[in-house]
C-alpha cells in the first residue's frame, strides 16, 4: 500500500526568495526590509553582493531543483500530491500561490520551509506570511507548517558527510588539528533570547546540531576537532546588540591562536544560498587566505536525496498525527523532535508589536 497523506491533498514550498536580475536587487531588498526604515542608499551598498553574483540570488535557481527532485520522491513512494512554491519577498509570492492553490481546489496543504530553526525571522515570520496570504484569498486551503527540522537525520547526516569531505579536502600536515567553524545567520541578542517556547532555543538548537556533528565526525576520524558556534550576515545597527563572534573575526582569533586550519560547516543554511556564497565563499575566504590559514567549506544539504525524503517523512509524520495515531517521531543529538504547532508566545518580533500567524497553538 502506498504512504497514506490524508488529510492533505498538497504540499507547499515556503521559502525566503531572491532577485533573479539587476533590476530586481533594490525593489527586492526594500522588501525584505521593509518598515524599517532602511535609506535606499544603503539598500544599494547591500546590493552589491548581489551584483557581484550578475544580480541573480542563487536560492530560486535552488528552489527549482529542490521541487522537482520532492516531486520525484513522492512519486517514487507512491505519493501523488501536487507540490507548490511559494516566497516570502520575491517572486512567486505567497499570496499569489496560495490564490492558485484555492483555485486548484486544494483543501488543506503541509508547508515545508527552508529554514530549520526556532526565532522570529526563521520561523514566526514565515507563519505571519501565511497567514496573511490566507486572509487575502477567498476559500484558502488549510496550511499547517511541518515542524522544525534542524535535528532530524535527513538535515543532520548530509553535515556530518559535508564535514568530513571538507576535512579530507585540507592539507595532511593541517587536518587533523583542524578546527570546525559551525556558521549561522546571526539575529538580535534579542531575538535569540525569545526565540522558542522557552527563551534562547536559537543557539541552544545550533548547538545541539554542532555537537551530534562533531561527535559523528569523532566516530568516523577517532578525533574530536575543536569547534566552535559562530556568525555571518550582521545587518542591524551597530548600537543593536547580535549574535557572535562574527566568522571573520573568529577566523582571526584562530590564526592568532595558532589553529593550523579551518573548515567552516553551515549548519543554520539549507542550501548554498547568499549567505554561503558571498559571505563564506567570498568574503570569508578571502579571510582566511589573507591570514594565511587553510581553509575549505563543507557543502550544505542542499538536494542531498535524505534531506528530500526528510520532506516526505515530516509530511507523512504529521498527517499521521492529524489522523489521531501514534507517531515515531526521528531526531538525532539532544534535542528532542520539536511540536507540530508552535506554543502561544513563541518567537516574538522584539522589535514589532505582536501580529497574527498561522501553526500555532492559539490558531
Amino acid at each position: 500500500m502506498s504512504p497514506d497523506p490524508s488529510p492533505y491533498d498538497a504540499v507547499l514550498l515556503v521559502s525566503f526568495g531572491g532577485p533573479e536580475k539587476p533590476e530586481d536587487v533594490v525593489p527586492f531588498l526594500e522588501n525584505v526590509t521593509r518598515g524599517r526604515g532602511i535609506p535606499r542608499e544603503r539598500l544599494e551598498e547591500v546590493g552589491q553582493h548581489y551584483y557581484a553574483f550578475g544580480g541573480r540570488s542563487p536560492i530560486n535557481d535552488q528552489n527549482r531543483a529542490f521541487l522537482a527532485a520532492l516531486r520525484e520522491d513522492l512519486a517514487g513512494a507512491g505519493i501523488d500530491l501536487p507540490v507548490y512554491w511559494g516566497n516570502r519577498n520575491w517572486d512567486p509570492y505567497l499570496t499569489d500561490t496560495v490564490r492558485q492553490m484555492a483555485a486548484d481546489g486544494v483543501t488543506r496543504a503541509a508547508c515545508f520551509v527552508t529554514s530549520a530553526y526556532s526565532s522570529y525571522s526563521s520561523c514566526r515570520q514565515y507563519r505571519e506570511n501565511l497567514y496573511d496570504a490566507v486572509a487575502e484569498v477567498p476559500g484558502a486551503p488549510v496550511l499547517d507548517k511541518l515542524r522544525l527540522y534542524f535535528n532530524h537525520p535527513g538535515f543532520v547526516e548530509p553535515a556530518v558527510d559535508a564535514t568530513l569531505a571538507a576535512l579530507a579536502d585540507l592539507p595532511d600536515d593541517v587536518r587533523e588539528g583542524a578546527h570546525l567553524a559551525f556558521v549561522t545567520h546571526s539575529i538580535p541578542d534579542a531575538m535569540n533570547d525569545g526565540s522558542g517556547p522557552e527563551s534562547g532555543a536559537y543557539v541552544e538548537q545550533h548547538r545541539s546540531v554542532m555537537t551530534e556533528v562533531v561527535e559523528r565526525v569523532r566516530q568516523e576520524t577517532g578525533r574530536r576537532h575543536p569547534h566552535a558556534l559562530v556568525y555571518c550576515s550582521r545587518s542591524g545597527a551597530p548600537h543593536v546588540p547580535w549574535l557572535e563572534p562574527d566568522v571573520n573575526d573568529h577566523l582571526a582569533q584562530l590564526h592568532a591562536d595558532g589553529a593550523p586550519a579551518v573548515v567552516m560547516v553551515p549548519i543554520g543554511f539549507v542550501s548554498d544560498h547568499m549567505e554561503v556564497v558571498y559571505d563564506l565563499d567570498t568574503e570569508a575566504l578571502a579571510t582566511a587566505e589573507k591570514l594565511g590559514l587553510p581553509a575549505t567549506r563543507a557543502a550544505t544539504a542542499g538536494l542531498d536525496p535524505r534531506l528530500v525524503a526528510a520532506v516526505r517523512d515530516l509530511l507523512l509524520e504529521r498527517a499521521a498525527v492529524e489522523r489521531g495515531e501514534d507517531v515515531a517521531r526521528a531526531s538525532v543529538g539532544g534535542y528532542p523532535a520539536c511540536w507540530d504547532r508552535c506554543p502561544v508566545g513563541c518567537c516574538p518580533n522584539p522589535r514589532a508589536p505582536e501580529r497574527p500567524a498561522l501553526a500555532g497553538a492559539d490558531t
